[in-house]
């Protein structure tokens, strides 16, 4: 990162963690919670609840399709990821109280997903964020990711579950084809030396297998056999279950989870307090989904490390730091 995107990046995470007003952080970060009627073998309410991100208000455009605002030189930005967040915790509500209002929220959002889903140059159907972002190395726009085709095709399922519209499901179709191509020729699956499947959130040169995008790009893989019975989804599925269960393990500090596998060895990337939880969460859902034990047992034992409060400290330091030093 220059000098100059260094300084504009520094100013807008102070703006986005100190500032007044809603930022993008004011959607993200809500509390990671276990959808407690969800069902493992048919499509219903998502796995989790994403009530707070229901009722964003913050910045929606005309249509009410949610905004964030990232501060500094990016200012209100669509985000596929947080418009099907949005989608379907809108589509959890109406489950519960059959409101036309919660409808006519998923339906704005879920639009907004058939109408942007558009080929890159490699010609697969994607998600594009319309900015730039910091990581590893700099996601130039139109960058896109196996997070946002994962929860894009979850929310567009329950949207034709609730309304018949086949356009939705058609939508969703496309959007899998993302999990059909590896990540050098358009898609979102990395497939590692032992042959092993990654979804990949972030696409850039060494992939860094994001565990939260893992996970819930699997969740798309997963909703999508659950309502077509595609077989190429449903082996996708048990491949990365397969990847999942292996490799777990290497996100554990033995004090905190890892965020990612960036690689980077003086400094990891360890994962936030909310992302911690997250993983938690995740991991006690996944549980649920598949036979594997590694989820319980991970889930169980990274959340012994929240109740630990040198664990808790060391992780809130730790991450501050990778935050003024790397991205």
């Amino acid at each position: 990162m220059s000098v100059f995107s260094r300084t504009a990046y520094l100013r807008r995470i102070a703006a986005a963690y100190i500032g007044s007003g809603a930022s993008q952080l004011t959607f993200w970060h809500g509390i990671p919670r276990v959808a407690q009627d969800f069902k493992k073998d048919e499509l219903g309410s998502y796995y989790m609840r994403f009530d707070e991100k229901a009722d964003y208000s913050a910045h929606l455009d005309p249509n009410g399709v949610p905004m964030l605002d990232y501060r500094g030189t990016l200012g209100l930005q669509y985000n596929p990821i947080a418009i099907a967040q949005y989608a379907l915790g809108n589509h959890t509500l109406w489950l519960e109280n059959n409101s036309p209002e919660r409808l006519n929220k998923l339906e704005s959002a879920t639009q907004w997903l058939v109408e942007n889903l558009k080929p890159n140059q490699h010609g697969v159907p994607v998600w594009g964020h319309g900015f730039d972002w910091e990581y590893v190395e700099r996601l130039v726009a139109p960058w896109h990711s196996g997070l946002a085709q994962g929860q894009g095709i979850s929310a567009l399922l329950r949207a034709y579950q609730a309304t018949g519209k086949n356009e939705y499901l058609e939508a969703a179709t496309k959007a899998f084809e993302a999990f059909e191509s590896p990540v050098d020729q358009g898609g979102v699956i990395y497939t590692d030396p032992e042959g092993n499947p990654w979804i990949e959130e972030y696409i850039v040169t060494t992939p860094t297998h994001i565990l939260n995008g893992f996970i819930w790009g699997l969740w798309g893989v997963l909703d999508l056999y659950l309502v077509t019975n595609d077989e190429r989804a449903k082996s996708l599925w048990e491949r990365c279950i397969a990847t999942l269960s292996k490799n777990l393990h290497t996100f554990d500090l033995g004090w905190w989870s890892l965020y990612d596998q960036s690689g980077t060895r003086r400094l990891p990337m360890i994962a936030s307090r909310f992302y911690h939880s997250l993983h938690i969460v995740q991991l006690e859902i996944m549980s649920q989904l598949s036979t594997e034990t590694a989820f319980a047992d991970h889930a169980t034992r990274w959340a012994t490390y929240t109740h630990n409060p040198i664990y808790r400290t060391r992780a809130f330091a730790q991450k501050a730091m990778f935050k003024l030093l790397k991205y």
